[in-house]
């Protein structure tokens, strides 16, 4: 025990555990423990916007695999953590979001900045708790960083902010790690049975492969068996896309090769996915969820197996450890098995007629950059092994079909929370965590007008070398490609008016450079590497009707009805 503030006992919890970066606003909430945070080797990243701080640890935190932390003024600014903690409760990230709040003394007084803020974090964080004396601080804290781990998801700490005065006697340490096993042996007989005797296996790789480090295995459990392998809805790095069994994402704008392989299936095994309902709608007509199929489903959380899709073999596990033991099991059983030479060559079938396709389409005609000559081009003008970060949004959603990667933890997406302007502040984060890799932000100009116009100030202000690329079509795509397929080409709100991205990030200190044509990308992108700055690149691309993808909301929209005759001409 060691005689301490509990301003020093918090910070003293983020260094036992490695935190070394903090993002969020200064504020009088929190200030005596962010004095010491110089002096404990952590680096405060100020940002625009509190929900950009959220983001920013949530990037870090998936590049990283360990907890990371962000804080805010109470009230307000812990109020604008909001969406951003929804993004990392969907996206696993265990993230400890730092809540100060009103004094203890003037707890439901109405005072200045006052908000009971348990209830907003209530159902998008996997732990919460308020400080109910200072001299916990240090276990409360720890408790924090530890459930973040085992549990793979967000945590509230909320401290009254008098709290962080007054001294008292501390221990502090780490929090223990929780190594999580591969499932019972049943289980994985079962599934080891299963797999053998199927005659057209398909492996649906999910989130929890890239979080666990889990694609070697998965790629040697999918090489014995000859298993084509199928990437879950913005999950593309959790299965390396050059290999031959590879055959891409299902989900919104994804590979049509993905969708008829899966099909095709008698036996899937859905590693380290919760088969999230948006993932597995049906895209470009195909309803390609193989109902007849028997699915073996391995997730780390045993409340999400058999939750949305009817499970055979449900199993609690680690992808990482459940895959290691099953190729084992496997190769036991049947040392001698060769491979399926005819699924590696509908594998490669598939691609090829998917591949020809998306290339047809980036030729269409198109007023200004078609957006799918754009993604061929920047997709392989990226260097491999860079880190991709997504918004959500029309173009935004078609890279889904355009971006392979080798490796985990390269790409990020606001997954099924979708909110508009997370891509960059995940590149912030993620950039901090990797300062290695090229870190790309991707954002449509409405998302990019969100959060990636603001931040640009933060990226220069603390040297944080992203570089963001602004779909700019002058337009919210995706709920315009709605107006135009249910509304009758009735645009409400959905029409922009844009400067020039580019220029405005020349005025705040970063480079920006303008693309109109194909032939230039390349030579930006690789200008952009080598810029010692953060950069934005404003792309013009063509928005009209006939380059716009699906509905993005198939599954909740309807053709409209009118009954009021003043809205009678309305009706489809």
């Amino acid at each position: 025990m060691t005689r301490m503030t509990s301003s020093e006992a918090l910070v003293e919890t983020f260094v036992a555990e490695g935190v070394k970066t903090v993002f969020g606003i200064v504020g009088s909430a929190y200030m005596d423990a962010l004095d010491l945070f110089p002096d404990a080797g952590i680096r405060f990243v100020s940002v625009a916007h509190e929900q950009a701080a959220a983001h920013a640890a949530d990037g870090l935190a998936r590049v990283t695999g360990m907890p990371q932390a962000c804080i805010a003024q109470n009230g307000p600014g812990a109020a604008n953590f909001i969406s951003a903690i929804t993004a990392a409760y969907w996206a696993h990230s265990p993230v400890v979001a730092v809540t100060p709040e009103t004094g203890t003394l003037g707890i439901g007084q109405g005072g200045f900045q006052e908000l009971d803020q348990m209830p907003w974090f209530e159902a998008c964080t996997k732990y919460q708790v308020r400080v109910n004396r200072p001299e916990r601080m240090a276990e409360l804290a720890r408790r924090c960083f530890y459930i973040a781990k085992a549990e793979c998801g967000p945590v509230q700490l909320n401290i009254p902010r008098d709290y962080f005065y007054g001294d008292f006697d501390y221990e502090v340490y780490t929090s223990p790690e929780v190594k999580q096993g591969a499932g019972s042996s049943e289980e994985l007989e079962a599934a080891a049975k299963m797999m053998l005797n199927a005659k057209y296996p398909v492996i649906l790789s999910g989130g929890g492969v890239s979080t666990s480090g889990a694609v070697e295995e998965v790629k040697n459990l999918a090489e014995f068996l000859s298993a084509p392998v199928v990437n879950t809805y913005l999950h593309n790095d959790t299965f390396p896309s050059d290999h031959e069994l590879s055959v891409g994402p299902i989900g919104y704008c994804g590979s049509k090769a993905a969708m008829r392989t899966i099909a095709k299936a008698d036996v899937v095994l859905a590693l380290g996915t919760r088969l999230g309902p948006f993932g597995t709608l049906a895209q470009y007509d195909i309803n390609y969820w193989p109902e007849n199929a028997k699915i073996i489903q391995v997730d780390i959380d045993h409340r999400q197996l058999g939750l949305s899709k009817r499970v055979d073999v449900p199993i609690a596990g680690d992808a990482k450890q459940f895959a290691a033991q099953l190729v084992q099991m496997l190769k036991t059983a049947e040392p001698e098995r060769k491979p399926d030479t005819a699924r590696i060559a509908d594998a490669k079938g598939e691609n090829d007629i998917w591949n020809a396709e998306l290339l047809e389409w980036s030729k269409q005609p198109s007023k200004l950059m078609h957006p799918r000559k754009f993604l061929t081009e920047f997709s392989a003008a990226v260097p491999k092994g860079s880190i991709v970060a997504t918004d959500v949004g029309n173009t935004c959603s078609m890279t889904n079909s355009y971006f392979g990667f080798t490796g985990e933890r390269q790409f990020l997406a606001p997954l099924s929370w979708g909110n508009c302007g997370i891509a960059y502040g995940l590149a912030m984060g993620a950039k901090i965590g990797r300062p290695d890799k090229n870190v790309f932000a991707l954002q449509g100009d409405g998302a990019y007008g969100i959060s990636g116009l603001s931040e640009v100030m933060t990226a220069v202000r603390e040297n944080i070398k992203v570089i963001a690329v602004v779909f700019n079509n002058n337009q919210w795509g995706a709920e315009k490609k709605n107006q135009i397929d249910y509304y009758d080409n009735r645009f409400v709100g959905a029409n922009l008016e844009n400067p020039d991205f580019a220029q405005i990030a020349r005025d705040m200190g970063a480079e920006g450079f303008r693309v109109e044509k194909p032939e230039d990308i390349k030579e930006v992108v690789d200008a952009a590497i080598k810029t010692d700055k953060p950069v934005v690149i404003d792309a013009v691309i063509d928005g009209s009707a006939e380059v716009l993808a699906e509905p993005f909301r198939r599954d909740a929209l309807k053709m409209p009805v009118r009954f009021l005759d003043k809205y009678k001409h309305l009706n489809a």
